[in-house]
């Protein structure tokens, strides 16, 4: 009964397509865990979380975390929130850091990687091992300071990537001193998670 409640304002047809789903988060940031809790939201069936940090203070200004989960691994805070939330998904977790090397191998089950580093150079790398094994991809890409919401979009890029974000490597907000910000970290995040609805129902083709 508590499931059906949960899935009330969905279409049926939508919600099994969703229960079906799977995806894999690669890092537990911002983005990652903002996005992690609107897929358990809408009862995507399987979620694989990874990252290997802990909880710390500077996290909590827009990462989905609160003080009881300071010093914990980030896996093991988000995964005890979406049991809470939706107990209905199943959630797998790996405390492990994400690297050229091993990238294949975590993701091996996933055929839908969503990349949510912070850093740049692990973004890139991480697309381009995921594109290379034949992944679909939903990335991220400029989303610091308070800039203008509606300079973020979601783009289609090289067939299987998605790229969310504004594009802007370095606002001058960011220069200022005015960072990561959790209103523009959580649209990126809400935009990505839209990007990973549409592809599990089917509403984005392949190429």
């Amino acid at each position: 009964m508590l499931e059906q409640d949960l899935y009330a304002r969905n279409l049926p047809d939508i919600q099994s397509k969703l229960k079906c789903g799977k995806a894999a988060i690669a890092g537990l940031g911002g983005l990652g865990s903002n996005i992690a809790v609107m897929l358990a939201r809408i009862g995507v069936g399987s979620l694989f979380l990874v990252d290997f940090d802990r909880v710390e203070p500077s996290n909590l200004n827009r990462q989905h975390y609160n003080h009881s989960h300071l010093g914990q691994f980030k896996t093991d805070a988000l995964a005890s929130q979406l049991e809470l939330i939706n107990p209905f998904v199943s959630v797998r977790t790996c405390c492990e850091k994400i690297t050229a090397d091993n990238a294949a191998n975590l993701f091996a089950d996933y055929s839908l990687v969503c990349e949510a580093f912070d850093r740049a150079e692990f973004k890139a790398d991480l697309v381009c091992s995921m594109l290379a094994a034949g992944k679909t991809v939903v990335a991220a890409s400029g989303m610091n300071g308070v800039g203008d919401s509606n300079l973020i979009t979601t783009q289609r890029k090289l067939g299987k990537l998605w790229l969310c974000g504004d594009g802007l490597d370095s606002p001058p907000e960011l220069e200022a001193g005015v960072g990561f910000m959790a209103p523009r970290v959580m649209l990126c995040a809400a935009h990505q998670a839209n990007a990973i609805t549409r592809i599990l129902l089917g509403l984005e083709e392949f190429t």
